[in-house]
């Protein structure tokens, strides 16, 4: 099988990722820099990879089911890190990566009912949240000056990955009610 140049920059982003959690948990001076740098290297990976794909007219279906789980891979790596680092809070890492495997989940089961749930907005503003409060805690690690924006950042996380999930959940349960016929014997009044 010949991979393309989208597929490959999304398994790059797979491979980067044990790369940032042993850098982050190793003891070493700059890493936070190399930390900070091999992060957002993943995450341009992931801005590319889409857009190349669309691009270049070379959607797969290879290339649709790895990227959504390279970017739970690095995002849920990076906050694990950072919890084990003493930086995050370990119950809003649960509930941001509880979130991801809840939406995951949710469009597994869209996906067998030929249902497609698109990313929205408010997935958009998560990944950009994540971004942020990765990157600002990571700095924390070295300069404390960033570790209460870091943590604010943090909250948005939280905030926005609630907000986006119910919005998922809300827009499955639509399209479902839309899609699903009621069975005659349910539709039937009970007396």
């Amino acid at each position: 099988m010949r991979i393309n140049l989208p597929n490959a920059l999304t398994l790059l982003r797979i491979f980067l990722v044990p790369f940032l959690v042993v850098v982050l948990l190793t003891k070493f001076d700059g890493r936070e820099t190399v930390g900070l740098l091999i992060f957002l290297t993943a995450v341009t990976t992931d801005f590319l990879d889409g857009w190349l794909a669309r691009r270049r007219g070379e959607i797969t279906t290879l290339g649709t089911l790895l990227d959504p789980i390279a970017d739970k891979l690095l995002i849920s790596a990076a906050f694990i890190s950072l919890v084990e680092l003493g930086l995050a809070p370990a119950w809003m890492v649960v509930v941001v990566i509880g979130r991801e495997f809840a939406v995951s989940g949710l469009r597994a089961i869209a996906a067998e009912r030929g249902i497609v749930i698109p990313a929205s907005g408010w997935g958009k503003a998560k990944m950009g949240t994540q971004i942020a409060a990765v990157s600002l805690l990571i700095l924390a690690l070295r300069h404390d000056v960033f570790y209460v924006p870091g943590l604010v950042a943090l909250w948005a996380v939280v905030v926005v990955a609630l907000i986006s999930g119910i919005e998922y959940f809300s827009r499955f349960l639509r399209r479902i009610d839309a899609t699903s016929p009621i069975p005659r014997s349910e539709a039937e009044p009970r007396g």
